[in-house]
């Protein structure tokens, strides 16, 4: 089963009781669960239905979005002004008008669009009222936001199973270099031995014992056993059907993790260059998992 993505929007509208619901929503990556879906003022005891519903479907992603409620009729409340507020808007505007010797325009218009002058209430609904057309709505926005957040993981699954097949013939090419280390360092020993002329130490006690704390120092047998062990449960994650965003951020750690231990024991070039490849990769993967759910 492909991954769940935290990216997507979903809409819909349901009619109940004289009612008419709107919903739109849209989410966004973040570590927790997340719910702000924008309410008329006099139907925020709805909010925890909502939520309920949200938390129901998804376990991660920053989930925001409005809700538009409206007779069947067409009528969406009744219109109020602020008259108080009007009158200090126009006596503030024109007494620096006059003080700045601007033209007095200020029209009706001007002022219709001032914050907090109007405002739309409902004051015939309640939540008991709303709450069926509202259930509805909120199904089909869910399953909206459902389908194109699979939709994404599934495309988030095929990217990152073709950069974890890169890590392992990374990590391939890492094993096949490390098997030549010692030998290599052996060699260059007794060559620089040689050109300070002292020959024939091959089998010096010294020599066997400097060679053996070398090969000591540099084996990455684990930290290789380690890092398959992980990139096997990395794609055993990307078949699960529970949300596994947390988990394979937390191997991308463990992969970091081992990956530096290899570089800081690495003692061939060639090894450095496969090491820097492979953490280079691994960002990519860290910035795509950071999106899945």
């Amino acid at each position: 089963m492909a991954l769940k993505s935290m990216t997507g929007f979903g809409e819909g509208t349901a009619s109940a009781n004289g009612i008419h619901v709107a919903v739109e929503m849209s989410s966004v990556n973040r570590k927790q669960l997340d719910v702000n879906l924008t309410l008329p003022r006099n139907l925020v005891a709805l909010d925890a239905r909502i939520q309920s519903l949200v938390r129901q479907e998804f376990s991660r992603g920053r989930i925001s979005g409005v809700v538009r409620v409206e007779a069947t009729d067409g009528s969406t409340g009744i219109v109020k002004i602020d008259s108080k507020l009007a009158a200090q808007y126009v006596d503030g505007i024109r007494a620096v008008a006059q003080k700045l010797k601007l033209t007095d325009d200020l029209s009706a218009a001007t002022l219709a669009r001032l914050p907090g002058l109007v405002s739309v209430e409902q004051d015939d609904l309640d939540a008991d009222h709303v709450a069926v057309a509202l259930d509805g709505a909120m199904e089909k926005a869910l399953r909206g936001l459902a389908k194109m957040r699979a939709a994404e993981g599934k495309a988030l699954a095929t990217d990152l199973r073709e950069r974890l097949a890169l890590l392992e013939e990374g990590m391939k090419s890492i094993h096949t270099c490390s098997a030549g280390v010692v030998e290599s360092y052996r060699q260059k020993l007794l060559q620089r031995l040689a050109e300070a002329g002292l020959e024939n130490l091959a089998a010096d006690e010294r020599i066997v014992k400097e060679i053996a704390l070398f090969a000591d120092r540099c084996d990455i047998s684990e930290e290789l056993t380690r890092l398959k062990s992980h990139l096997m449960q990395a794609r055993k994650l990307l078949r699960s059907a529970e949300p596994v965003g947390r988990t394979l951020d937390f191997l991308c750690q463990e992969l970091f993790r081992e990956i530096n231990t290899v570089g800081s024991k690495a003692n061939e070039i060639e090894i450095t260059r496969h090491v820097v490849a492979f953490k280079t990769e691994l960002e990519r993967i860290r910035e795509q998992v950071q999106n899945v759910e």
